[in-house]
């Protein structure tokens, strides 16, 4: 296959690395398992517009992207689009995504199952037609990336600090608000701290992402209205991955579902696969089955008698 990668040197745990070393080993690598790879490092203000360009060029196999996880994100969006099998590199800080695709997290690791994969399709997610691969959130989450956003941090360590100090000021005020929320099995309205919407349910016993990405639902997760401890173990719970034994927290499986926020502040925000967009009156959420291609690596061969 011809495979192009788009690294993007500004993104992710990329920015602290030699990119043209990294290149050069992944072209060794794809080689040695019968690809024809080409890399270009780019800057994170230019990602897009050459992604765009190579998911339009004749010729092009598979986009292999590296960077952090709204370069996924975009990336995704844009293979979507337009058809193209999307590879990544989990060079972001969770990699949520490349851990519901079961992608080695070791950068050489991944290379190495990637180029001996083979493509697949999963599925992937929209919010009022913006893709998502992992979540979509409002409230809680929406404050804290707000908030985290006020920080300075230079690597993926930085992040991470920036984030539990973003969420010890984002428990000092729990939000409240209210929400109608719409599927096929009725309506509610409900008063909630917090709501997220995943790209298929969450896995048990590890921080929140899909085992699976094939199961054509999506995961709503809805926080009641709790206080300051409260919301401080439900974090707890949920970087444990055992949020799942919190009363607070109720759950259900949808292909479908519209969120309402009939007192939503004018400066109210969303968060979009970690990216915060101004949060619309009314938002619908669907699932896409099987409506992205992906290269995965190779399912392990099962033993037999």
């Amino acid at each position: 296959m011809h495979i192009v990668a788009i690294l993007n040197r500004d993104g992710g745990t990329l920015r602290t690395m030699d990119l043209a070393a990294l290149a050069g080993q992944a072209v060794e690598i794809f080689r040695r398992n019968g690809h024809d790879l080409e890399c270009r490092i780019v800057a994170g203000r230019n990602v897009e517009t050459e992604l765009r360009r190579v998911a339009g060029t004749r010729g092009v196999d598979v986009m292999l992207v590296g960077g952090g996880d709204g370069t996924i994100s975009t990336a995704a969006g844009i293979a979507f689009e337009t058809g193209v099998p999307l590879a990544i590199l989990p060079a972001g800080t969770m990699n949520l995504f490349a851990r519901a695709l079961q992608l080695p997290l070791d950068l050489t690791a991944a290379m190495e199952a990637i180029a001996d994969g083979e493509i697949a399709a999963v599925d992937i997610a929209t919010a009022n037609g913006r893709v998502f691969v992992h979540q979509f959130g409002v409230g809680v989450h929406a404050r804290l990336v707000r908030i985290r956003e006020r920080m300075t941090y230079r690597s993926r360590i930085g992040k991470m600090l920036a984030s539990l100090r973003a969420i010890a000021e984002a428990v000092l005020h729990p939000p409240e608000f209210e929400a109608e929320i719409h599927t096929r099995n009725g309506s509610e309205r409900q008063r909630v701290s917090g709501i997220a919407v995943s790209n298929n349910p969450v896995g048990d016993g590890h921080i929140p992402y899909a085992d699976r990405l094939d199961a054509g639902l999506l995961g709503v997760y809805m926080a009641a209205p709790m206080s300051t401890w409260a919301l401080i173990r439900l974090a707890v719970d949920v970087l444990l991955g055992k949020w799942r034994a919190s009363d607070a927290v109720t759950e259900q499986e949808v292909e479908q579902v519209t969120l309402s926020f009939p007192w939503r502040k004018h400066d109210a925000h969303a968060v979009i696969d970690g990216e915060l967009i101004k949060l619309a009156p009314s938002v619908t959420l669907k699932v896409h089955p099987g409506a992205l291609k992906v290269l995965l690596p190779k399912p392990p061969e099962t033993g037999g008698s």
